[in-house]
């Protein structure tokens, strides 16, 4: 016998902003930004569009969001730390995150992000770099020549043609192009590769730890 209690509707969850933007953010890694719409947001959360914006003020406002959402997975940088270790944790913990979230880098690159954990992220970033000596514009320089090696390096990751599994095949087939009378050391790189002597893939940590050592001249210690 089935008791009333057992059949009864399960209660609603009252709609929030926080709850609109984990929704969103859901949406946004699973078909990408440009798949995002309050349409097909309202759907996921099973209400009208228009309760959306009791709590989210435009789509620009939701984007900004689930940006700031996203920043706020990245680890910030440890104090008690030496400089150059914080730092690398910051930028390898931002580069996993941005990995998880495909949409993101760009999103982040090409517009004003000033939410809460955007400043609260910069400003540790910030004041890690000015309590280790840096003046205050290398600082800002500094975190800067950082930013830039992790969005490019995760954008050129994420845009990459080939799978690394498929880059030795893939540079047998380009090998025509590159013919070594033209090319000799472009030609000598590739066969390199094709030989299985060098795997061809690049190293985040390698070009982050060049940006590192050499900031690591322009500091004055503490």
């Amino acid at each position: 016998m089935v008791k009333a209690s057992d059949s009864a509707p399960l209660p609603q969850v009252p709609l929030s902003r926080e709850r609109v933007l984990h929704a969103a953010l859901d949406l946004a890694d699973a078909e990408g930004l440009e798949a995002l719409s309050m349409r097909k947001l309202a759907q996921a959360l099973g209400v009208k569009a228009m309760s959306l914006y009791n709590h989210v003020a435009s789509k620009n406002d939701l984007i900004d969001g689930i940006v700031d959402r996203v920043i706020d997975e990245i680890e910030l940088p440890d104090r008690a730390l030496d400089w150059k270790l914080a730092m690398r944790q910051r930028a390898v913990s931002a580069h996993a995150v941005l990995l998880r979230h495909p949409w993101a880098t760009l999103a982040i690159v090409s517009r004003i992000n000033a939410g809460p954990a955007m400043l609260r992220y910069v400003d540790a970033t910030l004041g890690c770099l000015r309590e280790a000596g840096f003046s205050m514009e290398m600082a800002d320089h500094a975190w800067n020549a950082m930013d830039n090696h992790i969005y490019g390096f995760t954008l050129q990751e994420l845009n990459f043609p080939f799978d690394a599994s498929e880059y030795a095949q893939a540079a047998e087939s380009y090998l025509a192009f590159i013919p070594v009378d033209r090319y000799p050391y472009l030609n000598q790189l590739t066969h390199c590769i094709i030989a299985g002597r060098y795997d061809g893939l690049h190293d985040f940590e390698f070009g982050l730890g060049l940006i590192l050592d050499g900031l690591e001249r322009l500091r004055r210690p503490a």
